[in-house]
């Protein structure tokens, strides 16, 4: 790895010939030479620069070399950079020995060997150079380690999600094969018991007065299998964003009340009863094709969850806004729920052991709304039932964007 370090020196020497001749010896491409004319000028620069050598006289007025060194081996930002000192006293004064215990790696006498001086500097230039080389490629290692645990993390993450997704698929799969063949299983059966009266000539079971519970029976079969197709054709349509609103003026408490009376029977099967609070009018512009979708899995939902208790269906004008609120008094929503199950095949834990479904009921009621510029909440509590709100616009534009649910909201166990 190719990395170029700028190698600071510094010199103190009280003499300016000194300085000079020092500078012209160490000078090279790639160092910058710092002169300091006494201890505290050098004091000064070691404050404001990194040094790879300071080169220090020793016999200076005041502050000497020898203290000079002291105090930087008392500080914490100095007590690493290499001192060579050097001095014009005689060997007999045994300045080396001093100069060594002060902290000194090396030490120089005048006049100056300037070989020796040219290659002591070098030595420690290059280990300089090398330090930072090594710190910087310690610092690349663990930036590189530390990216490398953030792509683990990723992949990880990644990994789960395509886990998550292959289960989605899977039990979708299950959850389709399992809700078409219910109702196909049905009419097969009734197809075979009919087929059998008739080889036997029990013509009585197909009488008048019987036709009319067969028919409905064979079309509520068919029902369930078109919604199942149509739930899963939203939902591809959703995904490509291909799912559009078409308005026009629509009277919601009439679409309400129609709504109610057309899932009569399926309420009196579940043994519910539905109750609908609404003006004599409420006029709009909406998607009547798709708030009727919303209002039908809103109420289906209920049926569904409700225990067989009765279920209140509230449509009013508050403001600019038309409110739908569906009010069960059902199983309930755990809090960890609500936040989650407006998503596509998600349900509650509780939801599986109540009733069959795909998942998809409310994730599509959520988006439907949304086009319409709208919000859908839901307050609830495991036991205690579930309270559904949508607020409309009163005029929605032909397009919207996803929302999501309010902060209230969370979702139901999906049909």
């Amino acid at each position: 790895m190719n990395f170029e370090v700028e190698s600071k020196l510094l010199i103190v020497d009280d003499l300016p010939e000194n300085l000079l001749a020092l500078e012209a010896l160490i000078r090279a491409p790639g160092r910058v030479v710092y002169r300091a004319a006494s201890a505290e000028a050098a004091l000064a620069l070691l404050l404001e620069h990194e040094f790879a050598l300071a080169i220090v006289d020793v016999q200076m007025p005041g502050m000497n070399g020898f203290e000079l060194a002291e105090l930087m081996r008392g500080t914490e930002r100095t007590r690493h950079i290499p001192i060579i000192f050097v001095s014009a006293a005689g060997r007999e004064l045994n300045y080396a020995f001093q100069g060594y215990e002060s902290g000194a790696v090396d030490f120089l006498h005048k006049p100056l060997d300037p070989h020796a001086v040219v290659s002591k500097v070098n030595v420690f230039v290059d280990l300089y150079q090398h330090r930072k080389a090594l710190r910087h490629e310690m610092e690349s290692l663990a930036a590189a380690h530390r990216k490398q645990e953030e792509l683990v993390q990723q992949l990880q993450h990644t990994q789960q999600e395509l886990e998550r997704a292959v289960r989605m698929r899977d039990d979708f799969m299950s959850m389709v094969s399992h809700e078409l063949r219910t109702p196909l299983n049905t009419l097969y059966l009734e197809a075979q018991l009919r087929q059998l009266h008739l080889s036997k000539g029990n013509l009585a079971n197909f009488s008048p007065e019987r036709l009319p519970a067969m028919i409905e029976r064979d079309q509520r079969q068919i029902r369930n299998m078109v919604r199942l197709i149509d739930d899963m054709l939203d939902v591809t349509r959703m995904r490509r964003d291909a799912l559009s609103i078409q308005t026009k003026p629509v009277d919601l408490a009439v679409l309400a009340r129609a709504v109610v009376e057309s899932l009569r029977q399926q309420a009196e099967a579940a043994g519910t009863v539905i109750t609908l609070e609404a003006p004599a009018a409420l006029h709009g512009v909406w998607d009547e094709f798709r708030i009727e979708q919303v209002l039908t899995n809103l109420l289906t939902n209920a049926l569904r969850y409700g225990g067989g208790k009765p279920v209140q269906m509230v449509v009013q004008q508050i403001g600019d806004t038309a409110q739908v609120a569906v009010r069960d008094q059902g199983i309930g929503i755990a809090p960890q729920d609500q936040a989650r199950i407006f998503e596509q095949f998600e349900r509650t834990a509780d939801s599986h052991k109540h009733a069959a479904g795909l998942g998809l009921g409310l994730y599509i009621t959520r988006k439907i709304v949304s086009l319409h510029g709208g919000r859908i909440g839901v307050e609830s509590a495991p036991g205690e039932g579930s309270r559904f709100v949508v607020d409309l616009p009163m005029h929605a534009s032909d397009t919207g964007g996803d929302t999501g649910p309010s902060d209230a909201a969370g979702a139901h166990a999906q049909p």
